[in-house]
């Protein structure tokens, strides 16, 4: 039978597709004899249909007439071997991607062949029959639509019954190859989005709302096992352990996309189980209760792992930032209120990952959950953590601000992002935000002028207040309303009068970034991201910061003006002004954006740095290039602070001053080289150079003269040959940058001039790490070395001497040129002195009118603004 099948003809013909499915009724078993020409018939009757569905409806009304899924159905009872389950599997998933007529759609989907695909009991122990079961329920979930999502469930007084698709894919949900979760994500999204009220309901109600609680518990362990991975990298960071981390990042942001995509198709009760579930098994007792510096321990099966707060302070940023539920980011902010302690009793909970519906198969079970992958999970923290400072009972904000003040880089960078994060989430109530202390300034103006207008005493009393002394005697009732919840729901204890007794106000926050800032432990990156939120929380004045924060920034300026006074005498002067631009440009960038720079996972990621810190010698120029651009940020920054606390716009370029000229007779204008960049080739004047003999190669010496001299900020180190024309001119052969070259005579040669010779340009430090990795094996990062002999040891000192003299005449001028940047701190300083910080009534009355008169300009129309700004001065002038 099967010999006939491997004919010479047209295949494409309905002829074709009759012979087939006449062979396909004869088989009454499937043996080794036959399986082949059953794999082969049932690809071209997939083919055959999917070509007739585009050219000749006939295929598909014969397919229909001689029922030949029923067929299929039959083969596939009949078969004992795997390559047939798995073409047939292929076969039917080729078809419904392929077919565009609606007709065939439904009649592919009724008579309960799909459903009889979807339930039969395939031996998933072989792994590329699951991988094609799953493409197979992937494709029937891309063809739902409210029409022919009731063709795949059962219904019984309008009530839906069982739905097989979706029961069979959340059976591996949690499989272990990624791949499989992704696709039942798929699945499972494609469901949601039809918006059939019945499966709504179904998905939602009984056992197989466990799905979502299950979710939560499976996320719970990749982030148990992110924790891991941070405390293991945090201890040893090595490249495999930062690989490590982005990919659990990467999958941990995807499960929470996956959440908001569930979301956003709108089924009822889906955000308050998500809700729910988040707070029950991950935030409440797990992510809050590990905001702090020592690592709490969970118990985890039969192992322990440490929860770090570096990776709650990320989950935390995450989840309100991908997960957007109104209650969900309101109960997050409202429980920072509340102390560690409370958190306990809800960290003792036990939660069982499965699914416990009937509906789940016994095999999801064995296979997901005899290996403890969550089931049983319990949370223990020691007694003896504490929160910084020792204080147990602070409430979580203040551990927030805490760490700005003494945590460590990592802990500042979370904190900072978290603070950041409930600024910018818009699901949050504004009661809320001012509660935190987070509330900007603009917006608490706009409330307390409203207040005002509608003669709340309170309002009016504060919005004629000082922008210091804002008091705010309540935060609203939706504040204490979440409070509440907290403690009702969650068994949460948080009054509100402690809540409302802790420090609320926005100049605790400001406290806390002005002493950030005057760290000298704590990266320039973190500052910058301080710098971007203290702007959101002050407008552009120096009268919203106090004395005692102003003295505190003017001294942190002052010291690290004197640490970059120091730069123009080590190894990078020559580009010192430029590292100063790039940074300056990028400082502004961030500060002024609308957003944070930073990715949430650069809160995890180990920072580059201590990724090339093995290979970088600490005394080569490579690791003081690094130092330098790590202070010139920290500068660029203070010098922008300045600026804006004291209303001056940020120009796009730092002030320097201009170049100075070339003084007569210097070495550069001497040898003809003031105009030119020195390269080898270019000819030069040789009256002031000073023979000497250098070898590049072992036993290969050669004769050169020897120049060096200092071109404004930039300065070189030359070695030039006598042009055979006459003496007077040369050419130069070997050129270096003159700074860093640290010049020293030979303590046994006298003659011997020794010189340090850094590269001609600033690495990219950036991208180092990655380069060393493309290589595959590091190399250490070492300066290049001169030694210079000259014909006796006069010649060699006045060598010496003149290196040293134009490295001097380089370094001052980079200073000059740097001048008015430094001189910003005498401007702090007599600004500081005259500052009245009592200022008078008529003072505060015009400030204020000020505020009204830009508030008006940007929110009113022409007409109203008189209205406004006329009713706010008579109150003022009573």
């Amino acid at each position: 039978m099967w010999f006939s099948f491997w004919r010479s003809k047209n295949r494409f013909t309905l002829d074709e597709l009759r012979y087939l499915t006449d062979q396909l009724q004869k088989v009454q078993s499937v043996t080794e004899m036959n399986k082949d020409f059953m794999i082969e018939a049932l690809r071209s009757i997939a083919e055959l249909i999917t070509f007739g569905d585009q050219h000749d409806s006939a295929f598909f009304d014969f397919f229909m007439e001689k029922q030949v899924m029923g067929e299929f159905i039959r083969m596939l009872k009949l078969s004992t071997t795997v390559s047939v389950s798995l073409q047939l599997l292929q076969t039917t998933s080729i078809m419904i991607q392929n077919l565009k007529n609606e007709r065939a759609i439904y009649y592919l989907f009724s008579n309960e062949h799909i459903n009889c695909l979807i339930t039969y009991s395939f031996d998933f122990r072989n792994e590329e029959l699951l991988s094609y079961y799953i493409s197979f329920l992937r494709a029937i979930s891309g063809k739902l639509d409210k029409s022919t999502i009731s063709l795949l469930v059962k219904a019984e007084n309008d009530s839906l019954m069982s739905f097989p698709l979706y029961v069979e894919a959340i059976r591996f949900a949690f499989h272990e190859e990624s791949m499989i979760r992704i696709a039942v994500r798929s699945i499972t999204l494609n469901i949601y989005h039809v918006g059939d009220e019945s499966v709504n309901r179904y998905v939602t109600t009984g056992s197989l709302a466990n799905y979502f609680r299950d979710l939560v518990s499976f996320f719970r362990k990749q982030c148990i096992d992110l924790s891991d991975l941070v405390h293991q990298a945090s201890k040893n960071p090595s490249e495999e352990l930062s690989s490590g981390i982005a990919a659990a990042v990467d999958e941990i942001e995807d499960n929470l996309y996956y959440f908001s995509d569930v979301i956003s198709a709108g089924i009822p009760d889906v955000g308050k189980l998500i809700t729910d579930n988040l707070l029950q098994l991950l935030i409440l007792p797990l992510l809050l209760p590990c905001i702090t510096d020592e690592p709490v321990n969970v118990g985890f099966c039969v192992q322990d792992v440490k929860f770090c707060a570096v990776t709650s302070l990320y989950l935390l940023c995450c989840i309100l930032r991908i997960v957007k539920i109104k209650d969900l980011a309101n109960s997050i902010a409202a429980a920072l209120f509340c102390p560690r302690v409370a958190f306990l009793a809800v960290s003792e909970v036990k939660t069982n990952g499965c699914l416990a519906s009937s509906s789940v198969h016994d095999e999801y079970e064995t296979n997901h959950c005899s290996n403890g992958d969550f089931r049983n999970m319990k949370l223990t923290i020691p007694e003896d953590t504490c929160l910084p400072g020792g204080a147990d009972g602070s409430a979580l904000r203040e551990v927030l601000l805490s760490y700005l003040i003494s945590g460590s880089d990592e802990l500042v960078l979370g904190s900072l992002v978290l603070l950041a994060t409930l600024l910018q989430t818009k699901e949050l109530d504004e009661s809320m935000l001012d509660a935190l202390g987070i509330l900007p300034q603009r917006k608490q103006h706009k409330k307390l002028l409203l207040q005002a207008l509608v003669g709340e005493s309170s309002g009016e009393d504060q919005l004629f207040s000082s922008g210091s002394s804002l008091v705010r005697e309540s935060f609203g009732g939706d504040f204490e309303s979440y409070l509440h919840k907290l403690k009702d729901q969650y068994g949460i204890s948080c009054s509100v009068f402690e809540a409302k007794s802790s420090p609320p106000l926005c100049r605790h926050q400001v406290h806390a970034l002005v002493r950030l800032f005057c760290r000298l432990d704590v990266s320039a990156e973190a500052l910058w991201d301080g710098g971007w939120l203290l702007r959101q929380l002050l407008p552009h004045n120096v009268a919203d910061v106090n004395r005692q924060h102003l003295q505190l920034l003017r001294e942190r300026f002052s010291s690290c003006c004197h640490r970059v006074l120091e730069e123009p005498k080590g190894f990078w002067p020559d580009e010192l002004l430029t590292v100063i631009i790039d940074e300056w440009k990028k400082s502004k960038k961030a500060f002024e954006a609308s957003s944070p720079r930073r990715e949430l996972k650069d809160i995890v990621l180990p920072p580059n740095k201590s990724r090339h810190r093995d290979f970088i010698p600490s005394d080569s120029s490579f690791a003081a290039g690094e130092n330098m651009c790590e202070l010139v940020k920290v500068f660029v920054l203070l010098c922008q602070l300045q600026m804006f606390f004291y209303g001056k716009p940020l120009p796009d370029q730092p002030p320097f001053s201009e170049p100075s000229l070339m003084p007569e007779n210097s070495r550069a204008e001497v040898a003809g080289l003031v105009d030119i960049v020195p390269k080898p080739g270019v000819e030069v004047k040789l009256f002031d150079t000073i023979p000497c003999i250098i070898a590049f190669e072992k036993g290969k010496e050669r004769h050169f003269r020897f120049l060096a001299f200092s071109l404004g900020t930039s300065g070189w180190l030359v070695l030039g040959e006598d042009l055979p024309i006459g003496r007077e001119l040369g050419v130069v052969r070997v050129v270096a940058p003159l700074a860093g070259c640290n010049p020293r005579v030979d303590d046994r040669n006298l003659r011997w001039l020794h010189l340090r010779i850094r590269p001609s340009s600033l690495p990219s430090f950036e991208n180092l790490s990655s380069t060393t990795r493309a290589r595959g094996k590091a190399k250490s990062m070492v300066d290049g070395r001169w030694t210079l002999a000259f014909k006796d040891e006069e010649s060699c000192r006045s060598a010496l001497s003149m290196v040293l003299e134009e490295i001097n005449l380089q370094s001052l001028e980079v200073v000059r040129r740097l001048k008015p940047l430094f001189d910003l701190s005498s401007t702090m300083i007599d600004q500081l002195n005259s500052r009245d910080i009592q200022a008078n009534q008529p003072a505060k009355v015009d400030m204020i009118c000020r505020n009204i008169d830009t508030y008006a300009a940007n929110r009113t129309s022409a007409c109203l603004q008189d209205t406004v700004v006329d009713m706010l001065r008579q109150k003022l002038e009573n």
